[in-house]
Formats: C-alpha cells, structure tokens, sequence
C-alpha cells in the first residue's frame, strides 16, 4: 500500500477497539485502550529492496517482531515482540494488504498480526496466526491512523467522491492530526443502543488449568458465561469462541476424590448452575486422561 510510502509515524487500531502498543517492560506487544501514548505509535521504515514491506519501530527503539516462540503450549499462535536484531532479518518485515477500509499485516511466512479478545491470557494479547474460525476472522484488521508525513511529501487534496480516501489536514506538513488520516471501519451506533435482551440458559463459572492440572484460586468464583444447551460438544465449541483457546476439554471435579474427569455427552438437566475447569488437549493431564480411557 503506497499511503505507507507517505507515513512517518502511525497508529493502529484493533478490532477490540485498542491500539497496538509497546509495552513498557520493552519486550511485549499488547492492546490498550489509550492511543494517545507514544507506545501507541510506530515509527515506519520501508524497505528499500521491497516496494510493499515495511519495518515498524516502537518509541523504545525496537521492530515489531514475528517471533517463532509459541504464545500457549499446544496454541498456534505465536508471540509478537519489540526486539532489536544485530542484523534486520524477514522477522522485522511487514507486508500491508489493504481489505476495503482497514488493513492486515502479514509477515513473510504468511502469519497475519492479531489481536486477541477474550479471557486472560488472551485478553489484550497480540500475536501472528492465521484465523481458522469465522469468529475470529476480524482479529487481523487494523484502522491504521497516520500520525506524521514525511516532510518532503506534498498530498494532494482528496477525491470528493471516495470515502475511504486519505484526507491530509495539517498546518504543518511534518505532522497531521490522528483524526486527518484514517483508514477506520464504519460502525453503527445504534448498535450500543438500549439494553441487551435477557439471557436464558444456564450460567457456567469456569478456570483454566495450568499443564499439571492445578488451578490458581479455583475457590474464587472465576469466570462465567451463559449456554443454551445440554451437549458438551456444543460447550466446548462456546468455550473455544469464548477464550481463543483452541483444542479443550471441559471438565468437572469428582466431589469424591477433587480429581478433574471430562464431561461425557450430555449435561445435568434443569439448566443447573455448573462450575467446570478447562484443560488443554496438549497438557499433561489430557495425556494422563488418555492413558485412563478418560477420553
């Protein structure tokens, strides 16, 4: 995209509606809600052999990086990074692919920069993967703010018949206002509107277990969702959507032993409120269960 040709600092912008930011340990990336800071800008730099890569620079010095190291064990995505390499490798390098008003970022490999929702860890989480569920398909769409241009760049007047055309506003031609250049979704208002419809279902409390099975303050009454419904596949279909976890299983506590055992086919009836824990496919436990027969 050539409008990165003209940007010297930008911002983006999640589909959570949080900025791509650098956190202040100077190693993680995360989403914040402020995007006034300047960890929410990023320096751009393009790269000279390539007309449609680009190396972002955080305000500590260090590229936006596509690392190889796993974001969860068992988890595809895979962790997002300021680094700062002896030698400016692909890991660095970014390729913008316009899609209608916003943008993807997509590395070298064909991994696309995402931002996570859900529960932690994956709250306010940024890695790069590529979306396999429908729900989570605009976790890679960026609104990219243009902070500054570059000072030797003239813009032309916008086109009166675009709308999503960049629009240069400034009285200076070194910086531009955030709300001048945008590449920014449109979203109806009317959607946070009025009160939600009441939920009917059952309320499930849940944990995430750690590869060993335990679970931090399991006596705190932990997170919760509503489900409408009695199958155990279709709940852990909810919970993957809920979390971003990909490859759980749901399971309960024996009240005889306090050990973990998954949840077989159907679940209590009557909508009875229920308290479960959630385990990775890849963890230690789910191999112990295997070896039980358990699944």
């Amino acid at each position: 995209m050539d409008f990165f040709h003209r940007a010297k600092v930008v911002r983006f912008r999640s589909h959570h509606d949080k900025y791509l930011t650098a956190d202040d340990d100077e190693e993680s990336v995360v989403q914040d809600r402020n995007g006034a800071t300047k960890s929410a800008k990023w320096l751009v730099e393009i790269v000279p052999e390539y007309d449609n890569i680009v190396r972002l620079k955080s305000c500590y010095n260090k590229y936006l990086t596509a690392s190889n190291q796993p974001f969860l064990l068992g988890v595809t995505g895979r962790k997002v990074l300021q680094t700062h390499p002896s030698r400016l490798d692909s890991s660095v390098e970014w390729e913008p692919i316009r899609d209608g008003a916003q943008v993807k970022l997509k590395t070298r490999y064909g991994n696309f920069l995402r931002a996570n929702g859900g529960l932690p860890p994956w709250r306010n989480s940024v890695t790069h993967d590529i979306p396999h569920r429908t729900s989570t398909q605009d976790w890679v769409l960026w609104d990219v703010d243009v902070l500054e241009i570059h000072v030797d760049y003239v813009p032309p007047p916008p086109p009166p018949t675009h709308s999503d055309s960049l629009n240069f506003e400034s009285s200076t031609p070194s910086a531009v206002d955030a709300k001048s250049t945008q590449f920014s979704r449109q979203e109806s208002s009317d959607s946070y509107v009025g009160s939600p419809p009441k939920m009917e279902g059952r309320t499930i409390y849940y944990h995430v277990a750690e590869d060993d099975g335990e679970v931090d303050d399991e006596n705190v009454q932990g997170y919760s969702l509503i489900f409408k419904g009695n199958g155990v596949e279709e709940l852990t279909k909810k919970f993957e959507e809920e979390t971003g976890l990909e490859g759980v299983i749901v399971c309960s506590r024996s009240p005889l032993n306090g050990k973990l055992y998954p949840l077989r086919l159907q679940l209590p009836p009557n909508n009875v409120m229920m308290q479960v824990v959630l385990v990775l496919q890849s963890s230690k436990v789910a191999k112990d269960f295997e070896a039980q027969g358990l699944l």
